[in-house]
């Protein structure tokens, strides 16, 4: 029994996880859309200004001269895949807090899916956020995979005393 709780707490800490990821995408996607039609480096310069960062800051230029390219079109585009993970993350999140089992095999669908993206772009870009946040992925992947393979074992053994009574 102890078992089978602490299982129904690691998913739900997945579930609320990728809840808290779904919201976050919400935010960036109305975020995003909201910039269309709109000037983004005046936009961003604002911002800048009001919590006071130093736009001679080499960082801070490097982010306006990537925002340059950025047009509405693009926007538009990074708004609807905001919206379309946030989707995903808001499946996963709620079929796991539910206990749903279709929920733990498209968790590890999806979030193995993109393990080989991820480490992709970690040889192409090295840091900390991305090493990271890849660990994450494959720790809940491995978690799911090993409660599925936990829970098949049980119900195999289950099977396996019924039909010798």
């Amino acid at each position: 029994m102890q078992n089978r709780s602490s299982s129904r707490a690691g998913l739900m800490i997945i579930g609320v996880f990728k809840l808290i990821k779904a919201l976050a995408l919400v935010v960036v996607g109305i975020g995003v859309l909201k910039l269309v039609h709109h000037d983004i480096v005046d936009v961003l310069s604002g911002w800048v200004s009001a919590v006071h960062v130093d736009p001679d800051n080499k960082y801070f230029q490097q982010v306006m001269t990537k925002l340059l390219s950025v047009d509405d079109r693009k926007l538009k585009e990074l708004g609807a895949g905001s919206f379309f993970y946030a989707g995903l993350f808001l499946t996963e999140g709620m079929g796991l807090v539910l206990l749903q089992t279709w929920a733990e095999y498209f968790t590890i669908f999806i979030t193995g899916s993109f393990l080989p993206v991820e480490v992709y772009l970690i040889a192409q870009h090295f840091t900390v956020v991305r090493v990271l946040a890849t660990l994450v992925n494959i720790g809940i992947v491995w978690y799911l995979v090993a409660l599925r393979l936990r829970e098949r074992k049980r119900k195999l053994a289950l099977s396996s005393r019924s039909t010798t009574n």
